[in-house]
């Protein structure tokens, strides 16, 4: 296991390490510099001895605290200064890594007088080293009591915790009161628009409230809407998320992202205007920030509603000031719910729990006050634990008084610090890196694992790659309740995740006290408050009076810039000033185009950079002088051409590029690729896709071709299914194609068998004839599949039945089937996730799909209605949720309204009482009263 970069110690323990790697190497020749680098070396092991003691205490005093601060500070300054001198030494041809350097550039160093300047710098360094060894003495650290404690086990019910829907507890009476008041008097003539706002501090459970009233009721809206709001809230996003979610023709949203705010407000008026409609606007800061966003939606006469979250109750007021609005005051769990809540998620319930803990158990509970995320962070946090009164007890002892104060903010806070102090150092620091996203952010699982790689917080352990220990930190983090999983997906994972605000408020105020992270125009901005170097940068808004104090400060230690504004791009200091830059991540912001064209050759040190913005057209040329580039992604750019002398990048493992982008000539060079996406085949030249079968590290490819009849592509197409046929012998674990007019029958003949391949997504209007052969049983690792057939055959679904470890299948066929096809109980022993997309009649026997959780279906009514139509839904004994769409066309108005009463029973009868919504033009009454028995079934 490597060293990693750590939020308290830095980068002490890979300092360590490179510098064991110096002495190894011929730069150890040098006289002189060899033994100021191993007396460095010495000092710094038994300093980072010292630290690792120190911080295992669980309540270290400040002047432990202080002490850890100057170490910390002192090896990342260590660092730089030889970072820096390998910049200085090796210029341009700096392409390799830190030892492949030094063993070309040893012998010049000779004669270039360097040693003296490397030498003297180290003189620098190991006095500040003797000063921080007097303080250690002085304080008389040593002799300090140190209490230490264990890490908490990592619970083994991680993957079921965090797929499984939260099980809420306390909110059904509020809710059902909430509902029946914003439904009521729909029929009535008062159809005046009405605001509910709901109030109280954070952790309360407002979001989750206005959530479950949103569920109960968005059945009887034409169209609805749930947007978040942060403190500084962008209204023009704010308006096209609305327009996203309410729009259900794409003409609509045709040139969204081209629109100003006042065409995005005039098109969300338009679209609602005659429309009933529910938009939840959740986290309210300010009144201004209201008066902004409610002159969106227009006062109509079709009894719509709006649902506003706030934690202040002037703003609250505000939002409902009519006698036809309501405010309501959120208030904390009762005891029976908080001990429901407390002990479901520990032990199951409360009569699991073991006698000898029901008393500590008790206090515990009284600590907690029931603030419903006080009790889901301590119980996660016990769960974990020994089931031990006495270890129990220390965890009580260590919440203090804090929760006999009056329930505020700082309540809130001492209980999440409780369990943030808890998390074993690595995931400490990988969760105070997210306070370099801004509030209610989306932090997508697959780019936040790349950052933290990035920025060398992540190491291989036990046989797992770097890529699977980042995934297992972010799970873990889900799972002890530190985030919230986004997007849970046909395999129980979530593909994201975001940070509830308490917790970001806690993060940044530790990140800052650290020096980890520093915030500019965040909820807490922390650049005036910063000790030593910014280490890490985060610009989340910037005026003139931030541009000025950041252009005071020396930027030349910052190895991470985040920048996530959407303007002001030009008051940000020049890349050319951020000289140890490791990780460059901007969003998609005006100008940025013309801001990285300059300096960006200097960052000779950068891993990771990521650009978004349709205004990006080039890459800078001196891109490609960024040898430690790991991950390169550009997707959302306008960028179809990379730099020629991009391929000289060979330790770049992830290239993910604009759709229709040219492959490079030589791409066969950068072995070292494992995600390839946005390539447009026949666009670029032969030689370049032969080169893909020279990338046998790779796990993904996302390729494109362009629209054309097959021989005018046909070298192209033979080109990349001969690379295809080499890669599905390698690593290739997902592949996608896109070719939306034009045939992919060229793949039909993709052998030998892919063995490693899990995912399968086709995104073209072509259609295999037949399950084609190479998807056959003995692919055991297939696990998502997306596949167009002229037609559907009971013979195919057999054939994809075998399938063993499938858990997604997505079908769309050319030909209508004439008749029912049916599905019987044998075959898709893994199946969660069954979407059928064009017209079919389907029945599924008992036995079948044991495991379906998920059912999208296209069904052909007119094809049904030559017998009774029955679906068999009830043999799905795992369905949760499906979508129905009735396919409508040759058929009369009584038959759609018989098929979506079929299917309505039949759901209705299903002992899970699924989610089921139909769709077609007969669909709306029927969905609306099954969801109203599902609710009235569940409150009995």
């Amino acid at each position: 296991m490597e060293p990693v970069v750590s939020s308290t110690h830095g980068t002490l323990a890979p300092l360590v390490a490179k510098l064991t790697a110096l002495l190894a190497d011929e730069c150890g020749r040098l006289k002189g510099v060899r033994r100021e680098i191993r007396s460095l070396r010495s000092e710094l092991t038994s300093m980072h001895a010292a630290l690792k003691e120190y911080t295992k205490q669980e309540d270290p005093s400040d002047q432990v605290k202080a002490w850890i601060s100057l170490v910390r500070e002192l090896a990342y300054d260590i660092e730089d200064v030889f970072d820096k001198f390998i910049k200085r030494i090796g210029k341009d041809n700096h392409h390799g890594g830190f030892k492949d350097f030094f063993r070309k550039t040893a012998r010049r160093l000779k004669t270039l007088g360097s040693r003296r300047g490397i030498a003297n710098q180290i003189d620098d360094l190991k006095a500040r080293i003797r000063q921080v060894k007097e303080l250690k003495n002085s304080y008389k650290l040593d002799n300090a009591p140190c209490s230490t404690s264990s890490h908490a086990a990592v619970d083994p019910r991680l993957h079921a915790l965090f797929a499984e829907e939260a099980h809420l507890v306390g909110v059904d009476g509020p809710r059902d009161d909430l509902a029946n008041w914003l439904v009521k008097e729909e029929n009535s003539s008062n159809k005046h628009r009405r605001v509910l706002s709901i109030v109280g501090f954070g952790g309360l459970g407002k979001t989750t409230l206005a959530d479950q009233v949103y569920r109960k009721i968005h059945g009887h809206f034409h169209c609805r809407a749930f947007v978040s709001v942060s403190q500084k809230p962008d209204i023009k996003k704010i308006v096209k998320d609305v327009i996203s979610q309410v729009s259900c023709q794409d003409k609509s949203k045709q040139d969204i992202s081209e629109w100003d705010e006042k065409k995005s407000i005039a098109k969300l008026r338009e679209l609602l205007q005659d429309k009933r409609y529910l938009i939840i606007i959740d986290d309210i800061w300010s009144k201004p920030a209201w008066d902004a966003i409610k002159c969106t939606f227009p006062e109509n006469s079709h009894s719509s509603r709006i649902i506003v979250t706030t934690r202040i109750v002037d703003v609250a007021r505000l939002c409902s000031p009519g006698s036809d609005d309501r405010m309501y005051e959120m208030e904390v769990l009762s005891d029976i719910h908080s001990r429901r809540l407390f002990f479901k998620r520990i032990f199951g319930s409360e009569e699991s729990c073991p006698p000898m803990l029901k008393e500590i158990s008790n206090e515990i509970l009284k600590k907690c006050g029931g603030l419903p995320l006080a009790i889901i962070s301590i119980s996660s946090l016990l769960s974990s634990r020994t089931a031990v009164k006495e270890e129990w007890e220390k965890i009580k002892r260590s919440i203090g008084f804090a929760l006999e104060k009056n329930q505020s903010l700082e309540t809130m806070s001492t209980i999440l610090s409780l369990s943030y102090n808890h998390l074993p150092p690595n995931l400490k620091t990988c969760l105070l890196y997210l306070s370099i996203f801004p509030e209610d952010y989306i932090i997508e699982r697959e780019r936040l694992v790349r950052l933290w790689i990035a920025e060398g917080f992540i190491s291989e352990e036990c046989g797992q790659s770097q890529q699977e220990v980042a995934e297992s930190y972010f799970y873990e983090l889900i799972n002890k309740s530190m985030v919230q999983p986004v997007g849970i997906g046909y395999d129980g994972k979530a593909r994201a995740c975001r940070v509830h605000d308490m917790m970001l408020e806690i993060i940044v105020a530790k990140s800052a006290k650290d020096n980890f992270v520093t915030v500019v125009g965040g909820g807490q901005t922390s650049l005036a408050n910063h000790q030593g170097f910014i280490r890490r940068l985060s610009v989340q808004y910037i005026d003139q009076e931030l541009a000025s104090a950041l252009a005071s400060e020396d930027l030349r230690h910052v190895r991470s810039l985040t920048v996530t504004i959407t303007s002001g791009i030009e008051r940000l200091p020049s890349l050319v000033e951020f000289e140890a830059l490791r990780v460059v991540d901007f969003a998609d912001c005006e100008g940025l185009g013309k801001y990285i064209m300059n300096g960006m050759e200097k960052l000779i040190q950068l891993r990771y950079l990521r650009l978004r913005g349709r205004g990006i057209s080039k890459l800078p040329s001196g891109i490609v002088m960024l040898g430690d580039l790991e991950t390169l992604d550009i997707q959302y750019t306008a960028v179809q051409e990379l730099p020629d002398k991009i391929v000289q990048l060979t330790k770049l493992q992830h290239l993910i590029t604009a759709g229709g982008t040219k492959i490079p000539d030589g791409i066969g060079n950068m072995m070292s690729l494992r995600v390839v996406t946005g390539f447009n085949i026949t666009g670029s030249s032969t030689h370049a896709v032969e080169g893909l079968r020279n990338l046998t590290s790779l796990d993904e490819l996302n390729v494109d071709l362009d629209s054309g009849k097959s021989d005018e592509y046909k070298s192209h197409e033979e080109m990349l299914l001969s690379s295809l046929r080499k890669l599905g012998r390698c690593k290739l674990q997902y592949l996608q194609i896109t070719r939306i007019d034009g045939s992919l029958e060229f793949l039909e003949s993709w052998f030998p068998l892919p063995y490693s391949l899990q995912k399968f997504h086709m995104s073209s209007s072509y259609c295999f004839t037949d399950v084609p052969k190479w998807i056959a049983p003995a692919l055991t690792s297939l696990s998502y599949l997306d596949i167009n057939l002229t037609e559907l055959t009971e013979e195919g679904l057999h054939t994809l039945g075998e399938l063993s470890a499938l858990l997604c299948l997505k079908l769309c066929w050319e030909k209508d089937p004439e008749e029912r096809l049916t599905i019987q109980g044998t075959g898709f022993p893994c199946l969660k996730e069954f979407v059928l997309s064009d017209g079919a009649y389907v029945t599924f026997m008992e036995g079948a799909m044991p495991k379906l959780e998920n059912l999208r279906l296209s069904v052909a009514v007119s094809v049904a209605k030559t017998c009774a139509f029955y679906l068999g839904i009830e043999h799905l004994t795992c369905l949760k949720q499906a979508r129905i769409w009735l396919d409508n066309e040759d058929v009369t108005t009584s038959e759609s309204k018989a098929a979506a009463a079929a299917v309505t029973k039949e759901a209705g009868a299903h002992p899970n009482r699924p989610i089921v919504t139909i769709e077609g033009r007969w669909y709306e009454e029927a969905a609306a009263s099954h969801e109203e028995k599902n609710n009235e079934d569940g409150d009995n």
